[in-house]
């Protein structure tokens, strides 16, 4: 696991983010508030990537451009795989949303959802920070939105409340809730677990009542929602998949901001996605030997997997099939320059 975070592919090219550029006058009129969605609510790292690049915006426009944040997509009644709708419809001005929610509508974000392409946020850098992170942005760009930075909602692991999950043949009969995207019904399916899809919003619930065995989210979202409190008393990390995040805008309402305010607001969002990707890496033992959320959970009473190489590389062959099945879907030619540029960057 990389210790370090390149400057050069988390930036993107924001600088000097933190001064706020002179407002010149322009005939532009401003909404009252502008409504920015996002899936959970603080401490998560991505809903807290939201509030503070609504905070940001308020402080460099001086009070101008109001960004209101509805944590736990509660402008589409919590179901977050609608946001890209309704931003399109117009009920949305903004957001901050996870690639797999993203994905059932743009195929193309399904590439960080392949099982096991990514193995570490090294690999997880080379696609957000080079020609692929790019390319995905000009995809969003043919949806009516306007994409301006790279977050992050992290690595992927799994955790349950019946038994320990060293190999595929231990998911058997599990019923794992997944947020969203066939992908991850044809991953479980794979190793014989049976996949149940199902909101955020509806997530704590089912894990209460035992209407699921368990469930995928990366580490730091697991602490900060107590899920150890909810029968998840076995957690593996694997780090099958990531889930990055990305702060757009709708493109009715980007258009409608002079060439100063749009500077100010991807500036602002630009550095709230490198607080918020420092806060999704946080104890993981990424950024430094700070491995103390994983210590949380072995204190909090989980049982901790940390797969070894070989232990993924089983759980790799059993998704294989599905690996191919949705490269050809998602296109063949974006997964092998997600390839190479992983390679490159290892």
């Amino acid at each position: 696991m990389t210790k370090t975070i390149s400057r050069r592919t988390i930036l993107m090219g924001a600088t000097a983010a933190g001064v706020a550029m002179p407002w010149v006058s322009k005939a532009q009129s401003l909404k009252t508030e502008y409504k920015v969605s996002v899936v959970g609510n603080r401490p998560t790292a991505m809903a807290d990537g939201a509030f503070r690049w609504s905070e940001l915006v308020t402080q460099k426009s001086q009070g101008r451009i109001n960004m209101k944040v509805y944590p736990g997509s509660a402008l589409v009644g919590g179901d977050q795989t609608r946001e890209l709708v309704a931003m399109r419809q117009g009920v949305i001005d903004m957001t901050v949303s996870s690639t797999i929610n993203l994905s059932p509508q743009v195929r193309e974000l399904t590439l960080f959802s392949m099982p096991f392409l990514m193995p570490n946020h090294r690999a997880f850098d080379a696609i957000i920070g080079g020609a692929v992170g790019q390319d995905l942005f000009k995809v969003l760009e043919t949806r009516d939105v306007v994409p301006l930075a790279w977050g992050e909602n992290g690595f992927r692991e799994i955790s349950n409340s019946k038994r320990p999950i060293r190999e595929p043949n231990d998911l058997k009969g599990l019923k794992i809730r997944f947020a969203a995207g066939a992908i991850f019904a044809d991953i479980y399916n794979a190793m014989g677990a049976n996949p149940v899809q199902m909101s955020f919003a509806d997530l704590q619930p089912a894990l209460s009542s035992g209407a699921v065995d368990g469930q995928e989210n990366p580490v730091n979202l697991f602490l900060a929602l107590k899920m150890d409190t909810l029968a998840q008393k076995h957690l593996t990390a694997w780090n099958y998949c990531a889930d990055a995040a990305i702060y757009h805008v709708a493109k009715p309402v980007w258009d409608s901001f002079n060439a100063t305010d749009k500077d100010l607001i991807r500036d602002a969002a630009r550095e709230a996605s490198v607080e918020n990707i420092r806060a999704s890496r946080k104890g993981l033992g990424v950024l430094d030997a700070d491995r103390s959320s994983y210590d949380e959970l072995v204190k909090r009473g989980v049982a901790l997997i940390d797969s070894t190489p070989a232990e993924k590389q089983a759980f790799a062959r059993a998704t294989r099939p599905v690996f191919d099945k949705w490269s050809a879907q998602i296109g063949a030619d974006l997964v092998k320059k997600a390839e190479a540029a992983i390679g490159a960057g290892s």
